[in-house]
């Protein structure tokens, strides 16, 4: 069964599918707060879901180690199913990551336990891929910063505990820090690290 899981439910189009995804994520990176939907080309094993594991596939390959959080770590068919159609390897650290795939947003480790990249080459950091329940129904955040008009709003959940903090954390870091895909069942949004979050109280 495990074996089946490892090879079924890849991109039936690979190259257009992948494009189809990458756009996506382009264009949620470059609007921050807006909602790219993506369709449901992938049909991966259980935690994973059907767009976090498309991103997954699309930005994944040999070359950028994979760290996976600890519910992932778990199942045998998600950590084939991942291997088998990206390549990637798994990153034994946070901070060895190029990408983090995370199940359990609200289990997460701090963001800064993940790499930072450097000051000379700020893009070898962690992009950490949260899979979440929805991109609309949590409590409301303030987004503002490069690609924002004015202000957007997001209410993504579930997230890490202390995100809004930790956020600001991160943000102190520019050029260093994590930038964040948030992948739920209506799409993809993005949280660049140029990003302001305030919360609705702030």
């Amino acid at each position: 069964m495990v074996e089946a899981e490892t090879i079924d439910g890849g991109f039936a189009n690979p190259v257009f599918d992948a494009q189809s995804v990458f756009r996506a994520v382009m264009d949620a990176m470059a609007r921050p707060g807006t909602v790219q939907p993506v369709a449901m080309l992938a049909r991966p094993p259980a935690p994973l879901s059907p767009v976090a594991a498309a991103v997954a596939l699309t930005l994944c390959d040999n070359d950028t180690p994979l760290w996976l959080d600890p519910s992932l770590q778990a199942s045998p068919a998600a950590k084939s199913w991942l291997g088998f159609h990206t390549g990637a390897p798994l990153a034994g650290t946070p901070s060895d990551a190029h990408f983090a795939l995370v199940s359990k947003p609200a289990e997460l480790i701090a963001l800064e336990n993940f790499a930072q990249g450097t000051q000379e080459y700020p893009d070898r950091s962690t992009t950490l891929i949260l899979q979440l329940d929805s991109l609309a129904s949590g409590a409301d955040l303030l987004l503002e910063g490069p690609g924002i008009e004015k202000m957007a709003m997001a209410a993504p959940t579930p997230l890490p505990r202390h995100f809004v903090e930790q956020w600001k954390q991160n943000r102190s870091r520019f050029p260093r820090g994590v930038d964040v895909i948030l992948a739920a069942p209506e799409g993809v949004a993005c949280l660049p690290r140029t990003t302001r979050i305030k919360t609705m109280e702030a």
